[in-house]
């Protein structure tokens, strides 16, 4: 029976698809067992992944025309359950690893809890049956995670991990653009810069196949790691720029007493309006002339 959810929220699964084709159907079958409304974001597949979705009539579906990165696909889910006003949006990933029946635990917490994000974690706690991860993953997982803590004040045991419940209002605060496997990072960045309430949850440590591929150089594990932390520096420079920003244009308003979110708000719908962009506000001052140049009346 599909997933009701008792406390009147829409409730949105998105499942991240590329070249799945032995284990999508599946996937679908378990996540439509516990949520009415499936998303399956085809990223590109090629190995008739998409002529399967294609022929199905019991989900929603996008489809990238090539392959964009694991970010791409979760960023198209999350701009769909924004923009269809959905509540909560859940993700699993399609290979096998993430237990559907949990999706309702993770909606209830996310939705009648106390969290904006609730992430599952495969290091919280042993399950009986648990895999032993590729030793790789897990050395660049603990790694990451503690760097992760460490830089942004979080308590996180898994930061990889793609089951995820979303408060849809949290998420559309969040502008990500980071394409591939790294966008977790670039999240939790954003995360912790606005506040959010993170929650984690067990879930089972499962492995079907150890040596699926990351793409190209990423399968190198130094190499993984270190674009890893390569992304986590450029988000946490790009949250300190944007806090400083915030910070200019918040003394702006005060000094100059203007309603500045009332302000772009306006720009913005004046920019879908007309197709093209709007001056800033406040406008920048004009240079000067230049008295030595001879374009100088």
């Amino acid at each position: 029976m599909a997933y009701n959810c008792t406390m009147t929220c829409r409730v949105l699964t998105a499942l991240p698809v590329y070249n799945e084709v032995d284990h999508v159907a599946g996937a679908i079958a378990g996540a439509l067992s516990y949520c009415r409304d499936v998303l399956v974001v085809d990223d590109g597949s090629t190995d008739g992944t998409s002529e399967l979705l294609a022929a199905r009539d019991d989900i929603r579906l996008i489809r990238h025309p090539t392959n964009h990165g694991y970010g791409t696909a979760l960023r198209s889910a999350f701009d769909f359950a924004i923009a269809g006003g959905y509540d909560v949006l859940a993700t699993i990933d399609c290979d096998g690893q993430h237990q559907p029946q949990l999706i309702p635990k993770f909606v209830e917490r996310c939705w009648t809890g106390d969290a904006d994000i609730v992430s599952g974690s495969r290091y919280l706690q042993r399950y009986p049956g648990d895999s032993d991860p590729p030793e790789d993953r897990r050395r660049i997982n603990r790694l990451i995670t503690e760097e992760l803590n460490r830089r942004l004040g979080l308590s996180l045991t898994d930061a990889f991990c793609g089951f995820k419940a979303y408060r849809v209002s949290a998420l559309a605060k969040i502008e990500l653009t980071e394409p591939g496997y790294a966008m977790p990072l670039e999240l939790w960045a954003h995360a912790a810069r606005l506040g959010l309430r993170i929650v984690e949850l067990p879930v089972p440590l499962i492995y079907l196949d150890e040596k699926r591929s990351f793409g190209g150089a990423l399968d190198d594990a130094e190499t993984r790691l270190t674009a890893y932390r390569r992304v986590l520096d450029r988000a946490g420079k790009r949250d300190s720029v944007v806090e400083e920003v915030r910070q200019i244009r918040d003394a702006y308003a005060r000094q100059f007493g203007y309603d500045l979110k009332a302000i772009h708000r306006d720009l913005k719908a004046k920019e879908q309006a007309s197709g093209r962009q709007v001056v800033s506000f406040p406008p920048r001052r004009p240079k000067p002339p230049d008295p030595t140049s001879p374009h100088n009346p």
